[in-house]
C-alpha cells in the first residue's frame, strides 16, 4: 500500500508499477458545505490529476467510479461535474477506459448520513419497480460494485466502456464463467 498527500500522488502512482488504476475519488456537497468549486476540486480536478499521473506512469487501463446520469450537459451540477471528468479522462486516450456508473451504492459508511441510510433502506423495495430503461438507476451493494471493478480490471479489449447496473452484472457473470 502506498500513502501520499495529493501533491505526491503522481510519484506514488508511478512507484506502484500498476497495470490498472481504479479511481473512486469523490466527495459530497455536504462535506464541502455546498461549495461548488471545492466539490469540483475533488470530483474533477483530483480525479483528472490521477488520470494524468496514471497515463504518465504508463498505466494503460483506467477504471473510474462515476455516477449514473453523469453528463457534461446535465442540469444538475453533480452530474455535470461527473460527466465532465469522464470526457476529460477520455481525451487522455488510455488503451482501455472503464467508467462504472452505479446508482446509489449500498453499504456501511464511516460517517452518519441519515437521508442516505433511509434511501438505502428504501432502495431494496424501489429497485423492484425499476424496469426497462429505469433499471440502470437501481442501487448496488458496495461488494457487488467491487466485484465488477475486479472483473473489469481483468478485461483486455481496448476502448472506452461505460457500465451501468446491468453491464456491471454482465461483466461479473462473464468472469465467473
Amino acid at each position: 500500500m502506498l500513502l501520499a498527500e495529493p501533491s505526491g500522488w503522481p510519484d506514488a502512482i508511478a512507484a506502484s508499477n500498476a497495470q490498472v488504476m481504479v479511481c473512486a475519488l469523490g466527495t459530497t456537497m455536504a462535506k464541502v458545505e455546498k461549495d461548488e468549486e471545492a466539490f469540483r476540486a475533488v470530483d474533477h480536478e483530483l480525479v483528472l490529476a490521477c488520470g494524468q499521473a496514471a497515463k504518465t506512469a504508463g498505466i494503460e487501463h483506467f477504471i473510474l467510479v462515476s455516477s449514473i446520469g453523469a453528463d457534461p450537459l446535465a442540469k444538475a451540477f453533480y452530474l455535470r461535474v461527473k460527466g465532465g471528468v469522464e470526457d476529460a479522462l477520455g481525451r487522455l486516450r488510455f488503451r482501455r477506459l472503464d467508467i462504472v456508473q452505479p446508482g446509489l451504492i449500498r453499504g456501511r459508511r464511516k460517517e452518519s448520513r441519515p437521508l442516505e441510510r433511509l434511501a438505502m433502506w428504501l432502495s431494496s423495495v424501489l429497485d423492484l419497480f425499476l424496469h426497462g430503461k429505469y433499471r440502470r438507476y437501481r442501487s448496488i451493494r458496495a461488494e457487488t460494485l467491487a466485484g465488477a471493478i475486479f472483473a473489469l480490471a481483468q478485461q483486455k479489449a481496448a476502448g472506452r466502456f461505460v457500465h451501468d447496473y446491468d453491464a456491471m452484472d454482465r461483466v461479473i457473470r462473464r468472469v465467473g464463467d
